[in-house]
């Protein structure tokens, strides 16, 4: 554990707050509380914060708006996010996922529960942090890859379309980076969401969470929507890159 790790909990409730502050300062953590995401935003733009903590039912601001802000801002962007809500429901915590939050936790929660996904996520994103790794576990140096019409700078997680900078979501970027590293080979969905989620799973929730990612990887890269572009879905199987074809000069 990173014992100047900071954390910010975001909820309204004062009891709930307080208690998960306590086991997390008692854990050896920095914590930062607000109220609602209007304060978490607050915060986020006075000090560094290297984990989001949030309650989903808020006034003002809820934690699903305040994680879309987070993920609008590229310098907020890479901060795990994890949802701790009463919302219990499949659906909720399908939902919450498949916005992106590294986890979906719901109350009442043990503290080696809440611990655990703390430290994990904190490690991961220690991880993703370094330079990442080639398919020979080199360390993978800073250098542009040309396929077809976009480009992607690994080393600085970067991409380019038509010679435009696009915005993409550190998981995206994960996804985009293990399918072109193994292009023409077939991903399965585990193998991809273990790299972009950190996630252990079976096949069909696997699938469904990549689903509406890959989506909109691919119209980020220039595809209309329909259009598999060059991210091919092997029904059954998993997902396939097939570089594009070298644009003429």
């Amino acid at each position: 554990m990173d014992p100047l790790a900071c954390i910010l909990i975001v909820d309204d409730e004062p009891e709930m707050r307080h208690g998960v502050q306590m086991a997390l300062v008692d854990a050896g953590y920095e914590v930062v509380a607000a109220n609602n995401g209007l304060e978490a935003l607050q915060v986020l733009q006075k000090r560094p914060i290297d984990l989001i903590l949030t309650d989903v039912s808020m006034p003002d601001m809820n934690g699903y708006q305040l994680l879309e802000r987070v993920y609008d801002n590229p310098e907020w962007v890479t901060i795990p996010f994890i949802f701790l809500s009463g919302r219990d429901l499949d659906s909720d915590i399908r939902y919450g996922k498949e916005l992106g939050a590294d986890d979906y936790l719901t109350k009442p929660i043990e503290g080696a529960d809440l611990l655990a996904s703390v430290r994990g996520k904190l490690r991961r994103a220690k991880r993703l942090g370094q330079r990442p790794l080639t398919s020979t576990g080199q360390k993978q140096t800073s250098n542009i890859v040309t396929f077809g019409h976009f480009q992607i700078e690994y080393g600085q997680h970067r991409v380019w379309v038509d010679g435009q900078l696009v915005e993409l979501t550190p998981r995206e970027f994960i996804a985009l980076e293990l399918l072109t590293q193994n292009a023409n080979a077939v991903l399965s969905p585990q193998e991809l969401i273990r790299a972009t989620h950190d996630l252990e799973t079976d096949y069909m929730e696997a699938s469904n969470l990549l689903r509406s990612m890959i989506r909109t990887l691919r119209r980020k890269l220039g595809y209309q929507t329909g259009d598999p572009g060059c991210i091919e879905n092997v029904r059954g199987v998993g997902y396939r890159f097939v570089p594009p074809a070298p644009q003429s000069v």
